[in-house]
């Protein structure tokens, strides 16, 4: 079975319509092949990159067609050594995740099998997630508690935020500090002990900034610290890890299993998050799962996409890894996401999505309904300008 074509497709959901993160358009792949199969992908994406990594996915499309859909390892290996030789960007390893994605669920469907039985098999039946994006609007620590409280209602026991107002800076002052914990306090409150609050730092502070942080954040139990530090010095996350009583995160800003050697090295995380639109794929989110497995450190994907493809990857991945714990789950993205999706994934009550049952992936998208999200451009970032 070979590929002989492959579509792309841009939609902007209606999430960002709450202005929760600026804008931000979801990018689809979808190979043909000439045995009528179909394979779905999906690839990360951020504002103003969404059509330089779908101009990727097109570059790419060119090496593809005409291959055989099973000879995944190979395409993935080819275009890292061959296409970009060995040098990669969050917008290259974008658009190959998508690809990756959709050959393996166009292969599963030739085989009649789900993705994760041609991974080895699952070891679990359900999946646990986190609500993320459900903050969106929020400015005092008032709205955090009632949107949080709002969450929970809909069945999620964990939820994932950043507490810190903007702009994001390395540096920042007491009453920046007291605000992050101010609005942490005020969730824990109003979502009682049982629910787990993991606190998202997004690259951001100088290390004695995130361990004073750590260190107020303890009294209010987190889950866990994200990327309290850039994640590029290691170092300085080891040193954080080191200080704060709180397991630390780190991944989704990191591609290929090369990048996390080094994490797994120092000793720098105690849980990794890679994202399976953004890393390589399918197979190489679980290949960093297996190599976190043997430094006891625990895999809690990133999934800031869709609803939909993205989230069905990693389920499939995340199925096959012993050390697998909870993963990402956008509920701004849910109107827009159920609305394209053949069969939509739903939350179960205590947080839980099933293993999905279906040949391949175990989604398909509705193209009449992608077309009725089209593509838009947000308004630029609100870069700061000089400070006085």
């Amino acid at each position: 079975m070979r590929v002989t074509g492959v579509k792309t497709f841009l939609v902007s959901p209606a999430s960002h319509l709450a202005g929760m993160i600026g804008g931000k358009n979801l990018l689809f792949v979808k190979i043909e092949t000439d045995s009528g199969i179909v394979g779905w992908g999906e690839a990360y994406t951020q504002l103003d990159r969404d059509r330089n990594i779908e101009r990727h996915v097109q570059d790419l499309a060119r090496y593809l067609v005409g291959r055989e859909v099973c000879h995944i390892r190979h395409f993935t290996h080819m275009v890292m050594e061959d296409f970009a030789g060995r040098r990669g960007a969050m917008d290259l390893y974008s658009a190959l995740s998508a690809l990756e994605q959709a050959l393996w669920d166009a292969w599963g469907k030739r085989l009649g099998e789900p993705v994760y039985n041609l991974l080895g098999g699952p070891c679990r039946e359900r999946l646990r997630v986190y609500a993320n994006g459900w903050y969106g609007g929020a400015r005092t620590p008032d709205d955090y508690a009632q949107k949080a409280a709002e969450t929970v209602a809909r069945g999620f026991t964990a939820l994932k935020f950043d507490p810190f107002p903007g702009p994001w800076r390395l540096y920042i002052t007491p009453e920046v500090e007291d605000r992050a914990i101010e609005n942490v306090r005020a969730v824990r409150e109003a979502v009682g002990p049982q629910v787990d609050l993991l606190i998202e730092g997004h690259r951001r502070l100088a290390p004695m900034h995130a361990v004073r942080i750590g260190e107020r954040l303890a009294p209010y139990a987190p889950f866990w610290y994200e990327e309290p530090v850039p994640a590029d010095n290691v170092a300085a996350l080891a040193e954080v890890r080191r200080q704060v009583r709180i397991p630390i995160v780190t991944g989704e800003t990191l591609y290929t299993k090369a990048a996390f050697v080094p994490i797994l090295e120092a000793r720098a995380a105690d849980i990794l998050n890679p994202d399976v639109c953004n890393c390589g794929g399918i197979l190489e989110l679980k290949e960093i799962a297996a190599m976190a497995e043997p430094h006891l450190v625990a895999l809690a994907p990133h999934n800031y996409n869709s609803v939909t493809i993205g989230l069905a990857a990693t389920l499939q991945a995340s199925a096959c890894m012993p050390n697998f714990i909870i993963t990402e789950y956008f509920v701004n993205f849910e109107e827009t996401g159920h609305d394209i999706a053949v069969n939509p994934l739903r939350v179960e009550e205590g947080g839980y999505i099933a293993l999905p049952k279906a040949p391949g992936l175990g989604m398909e998208l509705d193209e009449a309904r992608l077309a009725a999200w089209p593509y838009r451009e947000y308004p630029p970032r609100n870069l700061p300008r000089l400070e006085v």
